[in-house]
């Protein structure tokens, strides 16, 4: 779209973000098919690191393959795989290259993805991966020596709006601006009124707000991320809204679904923009958009 990340949240207009996964692998085509039909519409790509604990090509190889195709990439960062050693030095090479923009992460346990016998390292949390992004831009490395050159990121994190209890989210969030994020992703909102009284919390906070908006597929879908994602509940009106769609209808379902959510958080004016996230349905954010009346 020819503005930084940085710039399009500044700008004060309606911000759209969305995903690319990196593949299981070296095959880069497909992810290069979503970069390229994405990059023109929306003001940048999450380049995923490792989703669900799964192992892949890594998101700092990702955001380098989005920033060739001249895509705005934002670099997501778990702090799950790394210590502060090995994170300080993808974030000094990333800002090398031009990744300007980074979402930092605490990340899934690995007793989710494939690879169960891994050790998780969370040498750093979210939080302080935030705040050892801006020791770096200060010129200084955690252990307080000076750097030969610094970094400058847009930095964000995530904070899930329909936690139950939602305080402990608070408290997470308010720690995470304290330490630097500029922006924050959210976790899938569906109860939009829900969401409205969050950001009545939230609004207070000098933080640009991106509500979560994740493409459901299916009824069971649904009821899947409502019994094991933590913080995600979808109304049963929207379930049986998906039940009832023809059969090989059903993701036209969805995509109606989410571009009159979409439409209504524009409309309403309730935060600064959203995060589509079309898990495994890449292609399908432009007929999202679309429905949103955003392109």
């Amino acid at each position: 779209m020819g503005t930084t990340f940085k710039e399009a949240l500044e700008s004060g207009r309606f911000v759209v973000t969305s995903e690319v996964a990196p593949p299981k692998g070296t095959n880069l085509e497909k992810m290069k098919h979503h970069v390229e039909l994405l990059r023109d519409k929306v003001d940048a790509m999450n380049v995923t690191d490792h989703q669900s604990s799964v192992m892949r090509f890594p998101s700092l190889g990702g955001a380098l393959l989005v920033k060739e195709m001249g895509g705005e990439p934002i670099l997501q960062m778990t702090c799950r795989d790394r210590n502060r050693l090995a994170l300080q030095a993808d974030l000094l090479f990333a800002a090398t290259r031009g990744i300007g923009n980074v979402l930092c992460l605490t990340g899934d346990s690995v007793i989710l993805g494939d690879h169960k016998e891994a050790k998780g390292v969370f040498d750093l949390e979210s939080s302080q991966l935030l705040a050892a992004v801006r020791t770096l831009e200060k010129g200084k490395d955690l252990g307080g020596n000076a750097l030969e050159g610094s970094p400058a990121f847009c930095a964000g994190a995530i904070v899930t709006p329909e936690a139950n209890p939602l305080e402990p989210q608070l408290i997470k969030f308010e720690k995470k601006i304290d330490a630097g994020a500029e922006f924050i992703q959210t976790q899938a909102v569906y109860d939009l009124d829900n969401f409205k009284t969050f950001m009545e919390y939230a609004r207070a906070f000098p933080v640009k707000i991106l509500a979560g908006v994740i493409l459901l597929t299916s009824a069971p879908m649904a009821r899947f991320m409502n019994k094991n994602v933590a913080g995600v509940r979808v109304p049963q009106e929207l379930i049986d809204e998906m039940d009832a769609a023809p059969k090989g209808r059903k993701v036209d379902k969805g995509i109606e679904i989410a571009g009159r959510m979409i439409r209504r958080i524009r409309d309403e004016r309730m935060c600064h923009g959203v995060h589509i996230m079309a898990i495994g349905k890449e292609d399908r954010v432009p007929d999202i958009m679309e429905a949103a009346g955003l392109i």
